[in-house]
């Protein structure tokens, strides 16, 4: 028997299958009559069950600075120019649906998309809390702070498969502190997501394995070798069934590593994504323009990551002419159009478009009227979001904004009915689940009467 231990906080932190099954604090190879699932039995309970790859799973693409909704998905071309810009709504593939001209790929796929115009609680400053917790830096806040999405999935959830961290963040830190992710709150360092853009990418190498750093590569390796001697020896490798031969796999691959490596991918497929330069910041405090981030995050996801972020661009557009705010859009909004929508493409064309949820917002709307002085300001009164797969109801308009789009008209949508649909998507019912804070209180993921959005669900 080949045992591989895990570490103890991990073993102890309710790691969990898709189905439920709690993983021991090690994992064996073989059926030998140990107590409990064998890593195999454990694969074949999983294909048995019809969940091989069915885990729940959230991308969260965060743009950073507060996307213009006008300008994107609620253009009103009969407001004055000053109120329109130059930019024209074009018809999509679902009836009655318009969106900005230089979006002409999600025009023709829309009915894969929804969008919401009417989020009616955003917040006034730069902050991307509210994006990864649904709420504010206002109000009731526990010690330690919120919790972002990818941190309390990974507490309640654990990780779907030993090789993958639970929450993976794709999100490259800014210079200015409020664009980052604003981490685990009061769960605790424990809880962060795993950071593959620092340091922590050399060791990739080592974590596949292990999952912590108590041993080498090497050292796992060798002993796996000893204990293929020892059955091979036996013949008892020629009776291994293919979930055996599985956990072998499981155990011995890098596979975080290998779903980071993007030139692992097909080049046709990577050159649909677009390109983008990680160390070529639009703005000096913003996030890079990367669409490669898309590619990244479903390749996480096929591997087994519960929640991605990412954070893209940066979508803060102040100050200069008139031309200068619509020359940046004219550069920034085909890009973002190419890598979000092969991403789409790719999860329906890969059978993960009802198991994989894609939400797309920025912390808030930007001014009706454009300013000589500051271009669209900030502007919470109202603001907009694009959701995808996660087998939502697509192919609709949630939500509407008055003639100028300042305020919402019909169906004003809060930040956390959205989190309460991930949530209900990954398989958690936020009428009951809690985590406790620091002072040992059960907290809600969300505000009390808070649901998932009937438009979806």
């Amino acid at each position: 028997m080949l045992n591989i231990l895990e570490p103890r906080d991990r073993s102890e932190s309710r790691g969990r299958l898709c189905d439920g099954v709690s993983r021991r604090n090690f994992l064996k190879i073989g059926a030998l009559g140990a107590a409990g699932l064998t890593l195999p039995q454990l694969l074949q309970a999983e294909s048995a069950a019809g969940i091989k790859n069915s885990c729940k799973s959230v991308i969260l693409v965060y743009l950073v600075g507060g996307p213009p909704h006008q300008d994107l998905f609620d253009l009103k071309p009969d407001a004055p120019a000053e109120i329109a810009g130059p930019w024209k709504p074009i018809k999509t593939n679902v009836n009655g649906t318009e969106i900005c001209e230089l979006l002409p790929r999600m025009s023709r796929m829309m009915e894969k998309f929804t969008i919401i115009r009417s989020l009616s609680d955003a917040q006034g400053d730069h902050d991307a809390v509210q994006c990864y917790t649904g709420r504010t830096r206002a109000g009731r806040i526990p010690g330690g702070g919120w919790p972002q999405l990818g941190s309390a999935v990974a507490r309640l959830q654990g990780p779907a498969v030993a090789s993958t961290p639970p929450f993976v963040s794709l999100c490259y830190p800014t210079t200015h502190g409020p664009y980052n992710e604003p981490g685990p709150g009061y769960l605790g360092t424990a809880w962060t997501g795993f950071r593959p853009l620092g340091d922590t990418k050399n060791d990739m190498v080592l974590n596949g394995i292990t999952t912590d750093r108590l041993a080498s590569r090497q050292q796992v390796l060798a002993s796996m070798d000893r204990f293929r001697r020892e059955v091979d020896s036996s013949g008892m490798m020629k009776g291994l069934d293919a979930f055996t031969s599985q956990a072998m796999g499981v155990l011995t691959s890098s596979k975080l590593a290998e779903a980071l490596d993007l030139s692992r991918e097909d080049a046709k497929t990577r050159e649909r994504y677009g390109t983008g330069d990680t160390k070529v910041f639009i703005d000096e405090n913003g996030a890079p323009r990367v669409p490669q981030s898309f590619l990244a995050a479903r390749r996480l996801i096929e591997a087994g990551a519960r929640v991605v972020t990412v954070n893209y661009s940066k979508w803060d557009w102040h100050g200069g002419s008139y031309n200068t705010i619509f020359n940046r859009e004219k550069e920034d909004f085909p890009v973002f159009d190419q890598g979000l929508t092969a991403l789409i493409e790719d999860l329906h064309a890969r059978g993960l478009d009802k198991d994989t949820a894609v939400l797309v917002w920025g912390e808030f709307g930007r001014t009706p009227k454009i300013s000589a002085q500051v271009g669209r300001d900030h502007w919470p009164q109202v603001a907009c979001a694009l959701l995808a797969g996660g087998g939502l109801k697509h192919g609709q308009i949630i939500g509407s904004t008055d003639r100028i789009g300042g305020e919402p008209a019909s169906r004003p949508v809060r930040f956390q009915e959205v989190f309460a649909t991930l949530y209900h998507h990954l398989g958690i019912d936020v009428r009951k689940a809690t985590i406790n804070d620091l002072n040992g209180r059960p907290q809600y993921l969300v505000d009390n009467g808070v649901e998932p959005m009937r438009e979806l669900v």
